[in-house]
């Protein structure tokens, strides 16, 4: 596994390849490789969300679980799938609450959300990789370690930045962050198990802007094209 990171966010972990952990997690990788398994997402695609979202650049930051386990949907960038790929019900349901949250927004017929990582929100998984068709197959072998010490990064050395938690997987990393320097909101996974029990109707993406614009940012133009 090549590491190719954007420079600021390599600038911040670099100590981080050289640790026991990621040394064990690259083996790892290498031997479901070696096994015949295929991973997603694909290699080049694993730092994605880092690659397009700068770590000088970070506004906001939006936390999932685990990559997509289903031919070509995952790339990189958590609840977004590839364009010509059936939209999840998850992100499905992320669109619906844009539409009733922010005037205007107009559902789209794809699930790509690079245009929001472009805008600086770091669309972080907390396990990068996943065996074809198993999910959470790669849980438990480093990258937990590795996402939790970026979270932990964004918390000391940036400064108000939006955690949007959805869930309770998620909200469980607020311990990993200053709530006092950081902005944190908090919903239900917008899983069609859960959505109704408190992600509908949570507004995180006006409240976002309204923080965003509080604090001298520039807002997110949630619209997908």
């Amino acid at each position: 596994m090549a590491i190719e990171l954007e420079p600021s966010w390599l600038k911040v972990l670099h100590n981080e390849f050289e640790k026991d952990y990621m040394i064990k997690l690259k083996e790892f990788l290498k031997q479901e490789k070696d096994a015949g398994h295929k991973v997603y997402p694909k290699g080049s695609d694993i730092f994605n969300a880092f690659n397009h979202t700068p770590f000088n650049k970070l506004k906001a930051v939006i936390l999932g679980q685990d990559p997509y386990h289903g031919a070509n949907q995952a790339f990189g960038l958590s609840f977004a799938v590839q364009k010509g790929i059936t939209v999840p019900p998850s992100l499905k349901n992320i669109y619906k609450e844009l539409a009733t949250d922010i005037p205007g927004f107009t559902i789209p017929n794809h699930g790509d959300l690079t245009k929001w990582a472009n805008q600086g929100i770091l669309l972080l998984n907390a396990t990068l990789t996943v065996q074809a068709g198993k999910p959470g197959s790669h849980q438990k072998k480093g990258w937990e370690i590795f996402t939790d010490t970026v979270i932990r990064t964004i918390s000391e050395q940036k400064e108000g930045i939006v955690f949007l938690l959805w869930g309770k997987f998620a909200q469980a990393k607020t311990e990993l962050i200053n709530t006092e320097r950081h902005h944190v909101l908090k919903a239900a996974h917008p899983s069609p198990y859960s959505a109704d029990n408190g992600f509908f109707g949570c507004h995180h993406f006006s409240k976002t802007n309204g923080i965003l614009t509080s604090d001298g940012k520039t807002p997110i133009d949630w619209q997908i094209d």
